[in-house]
């Protein structure tokens, strides 16, 4: 799963499906990397620090960020079938989200400006959504991604809901999520993942994580996520999967319908002022402490090998 400079690196194969990967790249002060995209487009993502990005003769200087909980980020779209590296003066830590493209774009550059931030929920399910490669916000082939701020004592990806039908209102999606958890004055800090199946697609996992761990979910319902009282709660979604012919890419998801009731309380309650304005929250002890124990497959346990529409995330 891992090695070299890449401190998390999925394929479809390892993951035992057709579409998503992910890849999370640590390089040292002054530290640089090139590599091949292959059949993969890919967004660079800066977790932490800057860095400068090439590919197809372009350039992209990625202003980035103190961490993940300093707020959005800029990056940087890489086409299949290109030669890229990634530099960082400083150091730092970059996200690789992937996927299996049939088309071959433009490298391209996203400014944090640019990306929509969106607070879903409310009260104890208060959430802060950074929508940076969704549908309609940046051009990909397949490739879908956000990342979602949890407080500390929060719920997200809540009601647990799935997208691996394809019907109205539901699309198929494999989907990866990658975690990072604010440490405490302690140590590393903690949250929890839940994953569960349907009758005829059955799965169990109830996953701890922390800084640097990964679930993969090829099916079944999933959430909450669960963000532990005095522990920030920091996830990348990475998404894709088959599209119809004459479709477009879309994140479609359906609420597990024992628990989508859970929306309409939401109407009484006020967004966690944590979230307001939606910019930094304090991820004290940003780095969490450790490395994180790799991924966990949500049909299978650990180790890689899912009612009512709307944003469950």
């Amino acid at each position: 799963m891992v090695g070299g400079p890449w401190r998390v690196s999925i394929t479809p194969e390892q993951a035992g499906w057709a579409y998503c990967g992910l890849r999370v790249l640590e390089l040292p002060a002054g530290g640089s990397h090139a590599f091949g995209t292959g059949a993969d487009e890919m967004v660079v993502l800066p977790l932490a620090g800057s860095c400068a990005v090439e590919c197809d003769g372009e350039r992209f200087e990625l202003a980035g960020r103190a961490g993940v909980f300093a707020g959005v980020t800029d990056f940087a779209y890489l086409p299949r079938d290109s030669a890229a590296r990634v530099s960082s003066s400083e150091g730092g830590r970059f996200a690789l989200p992937a996927a299996q493209a049939r088309r071959r774009l433009a490298p391209g550059y996203g400014p944090a400006a640019d990306v929509p931030v969106e607070l879903r929920g409310a009260g104890s399910c208060s959430r802060r959504v950074d929508n940076f490669c969704m549908p309609g916000v940046f051009p990909a082939d397949r490739l879908i991604a956000c990342e979602v701020i949890t407080p500390a004592g929060n719920w997200s990806s809540y009601p647990p809901h799935k997208h691996d039908e394809e019907h109205p209102g539901e699309s198929v999606l494999e989907e990866i999520y990658y975690f990072e958890i604010a440490g405490g004055p302690s140590g590393p800090g903690v949250g929890y993942q839940r994953v569960y199946g349907t009758p005829g697609r059955p799965a169990d996992l109830l996953a701890e994580v922390r800084m640097g761990d990964v679930v993969l979910i090829p099916h079944g319902w999933h959430g909450p996520s669960m963000a532990a009282p005095g522990y920030d709660m920091y996830y990348l979604n990475v998404m894709a999967g088959p599209i119809v012919p004459g479709a477009e890419r879309a994140w479609l998801a359906c609420d597990d319908p024992a628990h989508t009731w859970v929306r309409d309380t939401w109407r009484e309650l006020a967004v966690d002022p944590r979230l307001i304005p939606p910019g930094a929250l304090s991820g004290r002890g940003e780095d969490g402490g450790r490395e994180g124990n790799g991924a966990r497959a949500g049909a299978a346990g650990r180790s890689p090998g899912a009612g009512a529409t709307g944003s469950a995330r």
